[in-house]
């Protein structure tokens, strides 16, 4: 399949062919090293075979299925013990000495485009098939297809598990007469057992993972790496049931890898991070990218003393002194998850520590639980997803409003995470908690990540990155995005999209309920609710509207592959469309569509049923991946009395979900928020503003005091819309952007605000707000990047040195897509 792909188009490649082979457990055992700005080490792959060759299989997993079934039912003093004896005997039937293969000598063979050659390994690879096509009657080998790019593979080799001590409990009676062949079956039956245990054995099935990963090697394998992936195969081996299920890979990233940015913290130390890269981590470890390969993982990383390794883990890990200046960080994950949400983040962090105000808070929020609980309290104990240990199964997690959280920032950022940041987490959580319930993960950390960071946040199990934008200027965005974060745990992480085109499920979702969870943690009135998402409501038409007057029609379709919607091919492999298009991380039409369809429908049945339905959603499918029919084929059974309107699935897909362009539903609401009262006084700031410039200008620079106007104090997105308003207008003289500035404090607002009052310093080529421009573009990176075009549109020299200057100095540490749109913009 990858001869036929063509790297430099949009789409994203998803090579691993998960129908046969699908992975279960990752485990890895890094070394990070900031001087060479590598991560080496090793991972060791768990299988079970997949379902493509299930089907298509008279023999295999139906049997053993039904076979582990029944050996659920015993206890594991039951179980049938057989001694394993002569498991060396495995590793003298590897011969591979007619071939090229592991990649000898790969690391010092660069090619042009930065990857190792592997021209040496496929002619062996080549050279092997045919060897083995004859041996078997036209028949090939079996390829296992793993999604890798920007790595550099050393060795792949098959483990003996069955070599592990105590590891027999995993077996039954196996009569070994082909001594070579059964060793063979028996690895891979263990392997099956281990990764179907149940899960209140997760402990122990964590203890024979890390054993099996350490267990002897029985021989090499085969493998050549491509452009998007790694291909691994056995000599003689031709179905993926006979495939080693076990399989250990030595490599190295590069440098230049895209799913980590190398680069130094608000303190000028070194740190690296996982920032959401479009390629996601097959540039950090070989993986099965497809959403459909979830998977647990364990993780030790080792780095110098002084570093504190953060990652997506259910435990708050420890390190432990391995040697003098090395620590290791260990941590886990028994809840199976897409690769892509593996999150890890290595620097020089410090943690901000807890007040005593979350214990106050927290009694308060318990008071009004019980009855937000009580909707979905009937079908509490049923779960649809494979087993593991989930938390709306554990009493005493469905009763948590506040999980365990921790807040980690470089030093200098320390006190602004105090300030507001860390008062907010337990609100939020709270607020999350009594609209959607238990919470799905057991603990939170929050890092202020560098300010290369291209969003202004990222969700990943246990862990939520925000970008340093969201400290300055009060509470509000701060707020905000930690809210719709928050929301990602259900909405992107517990509940997953199955194809990963479907971006809405995730973000449409996170922007909906960041209203809600927002306004129940600020406690507010119903009124003062209502006037605030109204005018948020307004914000994102215009927003909207803007985006789609100005991006290609085909990005703004929800569900761009329309019916072929979640297909992928018979090995499993897909493409993401678009998924490599630079200017689609920036766009928001995902949000903002997905966000008013949520709205729209909340508003067709009321927000306190739409509100139970959410819930049900979330008890229904945690834990598994949905199509957008799955939610609104749900929805919909629940008011059958809208079938009659006219409200159908079909009817929202043609006219939300399939469409370019904002939707017709949508077309004439825009006028009704005008009517809020709080979009109502900013018109009324706008008019005053407004008629002073045209005073001023008619006047020259006289001043007259009598006829100085008085300006009312305004919310954060109150401000956004004035600003947005008089952006609109043709001239504004420089005493009025001057006297703008000074009645709001501009400089001091957070950065939606600062990033409109930049846009009107553009604009009216206003040379004492270059400072801030150039401020914003420095330290505002996740938001500025739309701040150059506008620079350089105006073919002013000043502001066009000023846009090379900016650029120069942040260009290094620059996310990849970021500083490719700026690239195309400036030169």
């Amino acid at each position: 399949m990858e001869t036929q792909l063509d790297p430099m188009k949009d789409d994203l490649p998803l090579m691993a062919n998960t129908s046969y082979m699908l992975v279960k457990h990752y485990i890895l055992d890094l070394d990070v090293d900031f001087k060479s700005k590598v991560i080496e080490g090793i991972i060791v792959l768990f299988f079970e075979t997949g379902s493509q060759y299930r089907k298509t299989s008279s023999t295999g997993k139906e049997g053993c299925q039904s076979q582990f079934d029944e050996t659920c039912k015993m206890s594991a003093s039951e179980l049938c013990h057989i001694p394993v004896t002569n498991v060396s005997a495995c590793s003298s039937k590897m011969e591979y000495t007619d071939f090229a293969v592991c990649g000898k000598g790969e690391e010092d063979t660069p090619d042009k485009k930065g990857n190792h050659s592997n021209e040496e390994q496929a002619s062996g690879i080549s050279s092997s098939k045919d060897c083995c096509d004859i041996e078997n009657h036209g028949n090939k080998d079996f390829l296992l297809v793993l999604d890798c790019c920007d790595l550099s593979v050393l060795k792949v080799e098959e483990v003996d598990v069955a070599a592990v001590s105590g590891i027999e409990k995993f077996t039954r009676s196996a009569k070994l007469t082909n001594v070579s062949k059964e060793l063979e079956n028996l690895r891979n039956r263990i392997v099956h057992e281990l990764v179907t245990l149940p899960a209140d054995r997760w402990k122990e099935q964590l203890y024979y993972f890390t054993r099996c990963s350490q267990a002897p090697g029985c021989g090499e394998l085969l493998f050549t790496t491509g452009t998007w992936s790694l291909e691994i195969r056995k000599s003689g081996i031709q179905t993926p049931a006979d495939f080693p299920h076990a399989i250990r890979i030595w490599y190295k990233t590069k440098p230049e890898g895209r799913s980590v940015t190398w680069t130094t913290d608000q303190s000028g130390r070194p740190c690296v991070y996982t920032m959401g890269s479009p390629i996601n981590n097959r540039a950090l470890f070989p993986c099965q990218e497809p959403p459909v390969a979830l998977s647990t993982w364990q993780a030790s990383v080792r780095t110098a003393a002084g570093f504190v390794v953060l990652m997506s883990g259910e435990n708050s890990a420890e390190p432990v002194q391995l040697r003098e200046g090395i620590l290791s960080w260990y941590y886990y994950v028994t809840m199976p998850m897409p690769a892509s949400t593996f999150t890890i983040a290595v620097g020089c962090w410090q943690e901000v520590k807890q007040q005593s105000f979350t214990a106050a808070l927290q009694t308060n929020v318990e008071f009004s639980v019980p009855s937000s609980q009580a909707d979905f309290r009937w079908h509490e104990e049923i779960c649809g997803h494979v087993e593991y240990p989930c938390r709306f199964q554990n009493p005493a997690a469905r009763l948590q409003a506040v999980i365990p959280y921790r807040v980690f920032a470089p030093c200098c950022l320390m006190e602004r995470c105090e300030e507001h940041l860390l008062q907010l987490i337990p609100q939020c959580l709270s607020a999350a908690y009594i609209t959607l319930g238990t919470h799905p993960f057991s603990r939170l950390d929050v890092l202020i990540v560098p300010s290369n960071f291209s969003s202004l946040g990222m969700a990943s199990p246990h862990i939520i990155f925000l970008s340093q934008s969201v400290l300055p200027g009060g509470s509000h965005l701060c707020g905000t995005r930690l809210c719709h974060e928050i929301a990602h745990a259900w909405f992107g992480l517990a509940i997953g999209a199955r194809d990963w085109t479907e971006e809405w499920l995730s973000e449409g979702f996170a922007t909906f309920l960041e209203d809600i969870f927002w306004a129940r943690a600020q406690q507010l009135s119903h009124d003062e609710v209502k006037g605030q998402q109204e005018l948020k409501a307004l914000l994102r038409w215009r927003r909207l509207r803007d985006e789609v007057q100005n991006s290609e029609e085909e990005l703004q379709v929800l569900r761009p592959k329309k019916e072929s919607t979640g297909e992928f091919s018979e090995s499993g492999a897909s493409i993401v469309k678009h998924g490599l298009k630079a200017e689609k991380i920036f766009m928001q039409v995902h949000y903002l569509k997905g966000y008013f369809l949520l709205r729209s429908l909340a508003r067709t049945i009321g927000e306190a049923s739409y509100l139970a339905s959410l819930r049900k959603f979330v008890h229904k499918f945690h834990g598994q991946l949905v199509l957008s029919q799955d939610f609104l084929s749900m929805l919909l059974e629940d008011i059958p009395e809208q079938k009659e309107s006219g409200l159908t699935v079909e009817s929202i897909f043609q006219n939300w979900l399939d469409t370019s362009g904002i939707p017709k539903p949508l077309l004439e609401e825009g006028e009704t928020w005008k009517q809020c009262q709080l979009v109502q006084q900013v018109s009324g700031e706008v008019t005053k503003w407004i008629q002073t410039n045209q005073r001023i200008r008619k006047s020259g620079k006289k001043k007259r005091k009598q006829d100085e106007a008085v300006f009312q104090k305004l919310l954060p997105d109150q401000l956004v819309l004035l600003l947005e308003s008089l952006l609109e207008e043709k001239t504004l003289c420089p005493r009025i952007l001057q006297c703008l500035e000074k009645t709001y404090q501009l400089r001091e607002q957070d950065a939606e605000v600062r990033h409109r009052w930049c846009e009107l310093v553009v604009k009216h080529k206003y040379m004492p707000g270059y400072g801030d421009v150039e401020k914003f573009l420095r330290e505002d990176q996740a938001m500025g990047v739309y701040l150059y075009g506008e620079l350089m549109v105006n073919e002013d020299v000043k502001q066009q040195e000023l846009a090379h200057k900016c650029f120069s100095a942040a260009r290094e540490h620059m996310d990849a897509s970021s500083a490719k749109v700026v690239a195309e913009m400036l030169f």
